[in-house]
């Protein structure tokens, strides 16, 4: 007996050839069915085509699905900003996650997020930065970018614009460089933000022509002149233009937070509010680039209950229905508004969970509501 099963399980070294060809093969199985049962649990199925309806064409958001790892959680964002009646989503798309060593992409998650973005009829804004390892100084900010590597940037770039197109028309380079923070913890630099997007800018063009380029995306700020934290916006813009900036943008990315104020409080340049962004405009066509649109990438207000710059969740929602109205009704230049932020996929546990549309479960707040019905038009009155 012992003889027998000593037999039964020879060593492998002793099967026949037929022997080992079948195990092999029933290994290589189990390690395709493995990958594909792992990439099974995230995934949904698209769905059928839909489309947004609304009374305002120009409404949007800013999705924040950066680290949202779970397809059914994508696609439920997507689903809700849908329902909600907004047709726009700005989404941020971090070099470092999607090209973690020179030339190795991964594109599997903006896939998810595009993807669903387009089966749901929203058109997405895509928001370009975050800076892999390789491509800057050691131990520095992911926020710096050395200029001789502002081409590393232009290839990922133009990759990203060559996969997406006819998925994606719209892509902001970088994010609020006005600011030390966003710019590597170093002093701003618009001539240097214009450098960047003269290199970016060609490269996106050649990689996709069609694509639409948004530059600026400028944090509103009263920063005095030579802040170590800041640049007045209104300050950097001029000097973007100053320095060339006109040939290599197509389209200006605003920031407009509305802070304390009312949205349809009158414009100051000694004021950061809502109409701060007719401001803005005005510079562009000084400098004769009135021919061009905008659009909003980043703006709104909060209803914390003791952060200093927030307001009652009744004046939230009021002045997000007229910032919205404003736009559509007022602001023939801006091309859509994208409010921040629709949701985060884990409570902040601060004062940016209450910038939020939808709770981390999907849970809608009050001001998702009041929206929806704006967009189904049946608000008589935005005062």
């Amino acid at each position: 007996m012992i003889h027998r099963i000593h037999n039964r399980f020879r060593p492998i070294a002793e099967w026949s050839p037929r022997g080992k060809k079948l195990i092999s093969l029933l290994l290589l199985c189990s390690v395709i069915a493995l990958i594909y049962r792992s990439n099974f649990r995230n995934w949904v199925p698209l769905g059928p085509q839909r489309v947004v309806e609304t009374i305002n064409p120009k409404m949007g958001v800013h999705t924040r699905l950066t680290d949202e790892p779970e397809a059914a959680k994508i696609k439920r964002s997507l689903e809700m900003v849908r329902e909600m009646g907004a047709p726009w989503i700005v989404e941020y798309f971090p070099w470092a996650y999607y090209e973690p060593r020179p030339g190795q992409y991964e594109w599997s998650h903006p896939d998810l997020v595009i993807n669903h973005a387009n089966r749901q009829g929203l058109t997405v804004i895509a928001r370009l930065g975050f800076v892999p390892e390789w491509a800057r100084p050691p131990d520095s900010h992911h926020l710096y970018l050395p200029a001789e590597n502002y081409e590393a940037f232009g290839r990922f770039a133009a990759a990203f614009a060559r996969r997406y197109q006819g998925k994606v028309r719209y892509l902001i380079v970088w994010n609020e460089p006005n600011l030390s923070l966003e710019w590597g913890f170093r002093p701003v630099d618009p001539e240097a933000y214009v450098e960047m997007l003269q290199v970016v800018y060609p490269m996106v063009k050649a990689a996709d022509q069609e694509m639409l380029v948004l530059a600026g995306a400028l944090a509103p700020t009263l920063d005095p002149p030579n802040s170590e934290w800041g640049m007045n916006d209104l300050v950097y813009l001029q000097r973007m233009y100053d320095a060339g900036a006109a040939n290599y943008f197509d389209i200006l990315a605003i920031h407009a937070y509305g802070w304390g104020f009312d949205a349809g409080e009158p414009a100051g340049e000694s004021v950061v509010n809502f109409r701060r962004s007719e401001l803005l405009r005005d510079i562009m066509v000084r400098n004769g680039d009135g021919d061009k649109t905008a659009m909003i990438t980043e703006g709104g207000w909060n209803d914390h209950p003791r952060w200093t710059k927030a307001v009652y969740p009744a004046q939230r929602i009021r002045n997000s229905l007229q910032a919205y109205e404003i736009a559509r009704a007022e602001w023939p230049w801006l091309e859509s508004i994208n409010l921040w932020v629709f949701r985060f996929p884990w409570d902040q546990k601060s004062y940016q969970d209450y910038y939020t549309f939808v709770s981390a479960d999907f849970e809608p707040k009050s001001i998702y509501l009041e929206i929806q019905m704006y967009a189904k038009g049946l608000y008589a009155s935005f005062e």
